[in-house]
């Protein structure tokens, strides 16, 4: 598996510096075996984010201490605990519509907010313009990201929702805004998607 760097997909995203999802694009010359190629797929991703995040670590470090942690962040994961359910693309592309925001910003939709509390899993949609501190985000930007993430468009798609608690990247969504990774195949262009999500305030 190698990630796709130069994808036009990641020149786009740095646009919405305010997104908490962490995209990786995936492309696998090995041939396609369901659900075992999307747990490494996710696995592949995980590994790509956290060497981002240890990067920006690094770097942040340099630019404002001058020296490095003592300790970097102990980063953990189990694949062997991830879980998938098959789910319905329309649904995991669905773009709620706005039905009217209130003086202080909130907004209600034509369908029902997510829970957290009641199941642990938070939409796609949800994850990209509701995260914890206002990304200013909406429906618009919603279908720009995901066509940029799927030229050749939604009809060959095949999407896997995974449980959260194989790897403490989760552990800040855990807490209360929700936690959420998706893998997605595309089948015309022979390639993954894998969309990760985890906040807090």
């Amino acid at each position: 598996m190698r990630e796709l760097i130069n994808d036009p997909f990641y020149k786009l995203i740095k646009e919405y510096d305010d997104c908490v999802i962490d995209y990786c694009l995936i492309e696998d010359d090995t041939p396609y075996q369901g659900k075992r190629s999307h747990k490494d797929a996710i696995l592949f991703a995980m590994l790509k984010v956290i060497e981002r995040y240890i990067d920006e670590q690094l770097k942040s470090e340099v630019d404002f201490r001058g020296t490095a942690l003592d300790e970097p962040f102990p980063w953990n994961l189990d694949i062997g605990k991830a879980q998938a359910h098959l789910i319905d693309t329309a649904s995991f592309l669905h773009v709620p519509v706005i039905l009217r925001t209130d003086r202080l910003g909130q907004r209600f939709y034509d369908c029902d907010y997510p829970d957290y509390n009641r199941d642990g899993r938070i939409p796609y949609w949800y994850a990209f313009w509701e995260p914890p501190f206002t990304s200013g985000y909406g429906p618009d930007d919603f279908r720009r990201v995901n066509s940029a993430l799927f030229p050749q468009g939604t009809d060959d798609l095949e999407a896997y929702e995974w449980t959260t608690d194989w790897s403490n990247y989760f552990d800040d969504g855990h807490e209360w805004w929700g936690a959420a990774c998706w893998s997605v195949y595309d089948r015309r262009m022979n390639r993954y998607a894998v969309i990760m999500a985890s906040a807090t305030d």
